[in-house]
C-alpha cells in the first residue's frame, strides 16, 4: 500500500511545482497456471477434441491467446503481458518437450515478465535454467536464495525494470515459500518470507526512482492479500498458484481487482481459459487512481490464430500415437476438479487411490493415500484415451510402497487436511481407510474416526500397529508436506508409472462408473 499526501499538502505542492503531469494509464494483461494447455480444453479443463472445438464447445489454447492478446494490445495503449507462474507441467507437451514449447509460444506472445511457479522446479533447476536461456523476457523470484545453485546463480533475478511508454515499471517475482515441499528445487535453493522479500525489492526499486510496481506472485490469493497488507509501495499483484477466478461471475472467490488499500490484486483462474485485463491509472506519485477490468473468457468467440494452430499441430505429431490410444470407457464424467479433490472425497481421488491399492494389495498393502494436488483434470464420459489419463496424472510419478505405524498414518492424514482452508494440494484422497474431518478444529486435531479395511471388516486404526501403505514416489519422499513418510520401512519407490496403473485399472473395470462412498466425512 502506498501512503497518500494529505489533500492540503498535495495541493500546496501542486502549486509549487506548477502544472501537474498527465495521469499515466497502463493495461496489465496476465495469465497464470497455464500448465502446458497449448491446445483447447473442455469445460472440465481436460482434452477437447477437434470436433468439439469446431462446434464451439472448447476454451483456451495458445492460438486463442495470440488473438486475444493482439486485440487487447490494440485497444490498450500502454500495456504489459505478464505471467503468474506454472507454465510447466500438465500435458504430454510438457512431458515430451519440457520447457522448450512454453518458451517458443511465450516468446511469440511477447511476454514482458514471469515469476517462477513451483512447477517450474519439477525437473530440477537445470530445466528451469534452460527455459530461461530460451525466453526473451525476465523470469523473476524474489523470495529465494539461488546463489549456491550453479544453474541459477547470476541468472535468476529478484526484480527488474522495464520501460513502457516512457515510464519505468518495476516487476518483482514471488513463489511459494514451501516450494521445497511442492517440487524439486534441490538442496541449493532456499525460500523465504514473501512480504519481507517483496518489501526489500520495492525499497530498492523506489530508491532507483521507480514508483509503479507490479508483483508477479505464484503464491495464492490469500497470500497475495497478505503481502498487499504488509508491504508499502506495491501497486498491482498478479497472482497464481491456487487457480482463483476473480470477478462478478459464479464461482469467483472475490472481486476483480481485489483492492487492498491502494494495491490491486488480480488472478485469472488457470489453463489459458481466461486472459486477465486490468486497466490502471496512476497519479503523479505512482498511486493508483482507478483500477478496473475483468478476466476475459477464451471461448469460441475468440478466433484461433491459424499460424499458431498449425505450429501446435506440427509439435503434436510425435505425441499422437500415445495420446489417441483408447484405453477404457467411462459411464459418466469423472470429477477431478481442484475445488473438490483438495477439500473432500472426489470421484477422481477414489479412482486413483483405488487403482493404487488394487495394484499392490497382494503385497500386504492396506492403505492408499494420493495427494489431491496430483490430480490435474477431470475426464469426460465415454472413451478414455491415454492422453486424458496423462492429463490427469502428468507428473510421471511412480507407485511407491512402504510400511509405517498407525500413528504415522494419523500424522499423515492430519498434515493432509492441515491446510484444507487454503485448498492445498496435500489433501489426502484415500482407499482402504475412512476418516472424519472437522475443518473448524485447529490443524493437528482435525481427524477422527479413522478406520482401516482389514479383510473386509472395518477396524479402528491402531497407532501402534504397522500398516502397509502405497502412495506415489513424490509423496513417499516427503512431497506436499508428507515428511513423516520419508523414514518408512521397506520403502520401494520404483513401481510402475501412476498413469499406467490407473489406465490398467480402468481397462479391468470398464466401463468404469465413478462414485463416492463416504470414505471421507466432513463434520
Amino acid at each position: 500500500m502506498k501512503t497518500r499526501f494529505l489533500a492540503g499538502t498535495a495541493a500546496a505542492l501542486g502549486l509549487m511545482a506548477g502544472a501537474a503531469q498527465a495521469d499515466y494509464t497502463l493495461t496489465v494483461l496476465h495469465t497464470n497456471d497455464f500448465h502446458a494447455r497449448f491446445e483447447p480444453i473442455s469445460k472440465y479443463d481436460s482434452t477437447c477434441g477437434s470436433e468439439d472445438n469446431a462446434a464451439g464447445d472448447c476454451f483456451g489454447g495458445t492460438a486463442r491467446l495470440v488473438t486475444a492478446v493482439e486485440e487487447a494490445r490494440a485497444r490498450a495503449g500502454n500495456s504489459i503481458l505478464v505471467d503468474g507462474g506454472d507454465q510447466f507441467q500438465g500435458t504430454l507437451f510438457y512431458t515430451y518437450y519440457k520447457g522448450k514449447m512454453a518458451a517458443e509460444f511465450m516468446n511469440k506472445l511477447g511476454y514482458d515478465g514471469m515469476t517462477v511457479g513451483n512447477h517450474e522446479f519439477d525437473d530440477g533447476p537445470e530445466v528451469l535454467a534452460g527455459f530461461m536461456d530460451a525466453v526473451d523476457f525476465p523470469v523473476l523470484m524474489s523470495n529465494a536464495d539461488v546463489s549456491a545453485e550453479p544453474a541459477l546463480a547470476d541468472k535468476l533475478m529478484k526484480s527488474t525494470v522495464i520501460d513502457v511508454g516512457g515510464e519505468k515499471i518495476g516487476l518483482i517475482g514471488l513463489t511459494p515459500e514451501n516450494t521445497d515441499e511442492l517440487a524439486s528445487p534441490g538442496p541449493n535453493v532456499t525460500f523465504s518470507d514473501p512480504a519481507q522479500a517483496v518489501q526489500g525489492e520495492v525499497d530498492k526499486l523506489t530508491a532507483e526512482g521507480v514508483n509503479k510496481i507490479v508483483v508477479l506472485s505464484h503464491s495464492g490469493y490469500d497470500v497475495d492479500k497478505m503481502v498487499a497488507e504488509n508491504t508499502t509501495g506495491v501497486d498491482v499483484i498478479v497472482g497464481g498458484h491456487d487457480n482463483s477466478l476473480l470477478g462478478d461471475m459464479d464461482g469467483a472467490k472475490g472481486p476483480y481487482p481485489t483492492m487492498v488499500g491502494d494495491t490491486a490484486v488480480v488472478q485469472a483462474y488457470a489453463y489459458g481459459k481466461f486472459l486477465g485485463e486490468l486497466n490502471v491509472t496512476f497519479d503523479d506519485d505512482g498511486v493508483i487512481k482507478t483500477a478496473a477490468g475483468a478476466p476475459l473468457i477464451m471461448d469460441a468467440a475468440v478466433t484461433e490464430d491459424e499460424g499458431t494452430v498449425a505450429r501446435i499441430t506440427e509439435l503434436a505429431q510425435p505425441l499422437e500415437e500415445i495420446r489417441n490410444e483408447v484405453v477404457a470407457q467411462t459411464a459418466a464424467p469423472i470429477d477431478g476438479s481442484r475445488d473438490n479433490c483438495r477439500a473432500k472425497e472426489c470421484e477422481m481421488g477414489n479412482l486413483v487411490a483405488d487403482s493404487m491399492l488394487d495394484r499392490v494389495k497382494d503385497q500386504g498393502i492396506q492403505i492408499a493415500i494420493a495427494n489431491g494436488g496430483g490430480l490435474r483434470a477431470s475426464i469426460d464420459e465415454g472413451e478414455v484415451t491415454m492422453g486424458e489419463v496423462l492429463t490427469v496424472l502428468p507428473f510421471q510419478n511412480t507407485l511407491a510402497t512402504f510400511q509405517a505405524s498407525g500413528q504415522v498414518v494419523l500424522d499423515a492424514l492430519e498434515s493432509g487436511v492441515g491446510q484444507i482452508e487454503e485448498g492445498a494440494g496435500r489433501f489426502p484422497q484415500v482407499s482402504g481407510v475412512t476418516f472424519t474431518i472437522d475443518a473448524a478444529a485447529d490443524p493437528g486435531s482435525r481427524v477422527s474416526d479413522v478406520m482401516v479395511d482389514e479383510d473386509g471388516e472395518w477396524v479402528a486404526l491402531d497407532p501402534a500397529k504397522t500398516y502397509g501403505i502405497t502412495t506415489n514416489n513424490y509423496v513417499r519422499n516427503g512431497g506436499d508436506g508428507y515428511k513423516m513418510f520419508i523414514d518408512g520401512e521397506n520403502a520401494y519407490d520404483y513401481g510402475p508409472d501412476l498413469a499406467d496403473v490407473v489406465a490398467e485399472y480402468l481397462i479391468e473395470n470398464g466401463p468404469y462408473t465413478p462414485y463416492l462412498d463416504g470414505r471421507i466425512t466432513l463434520k
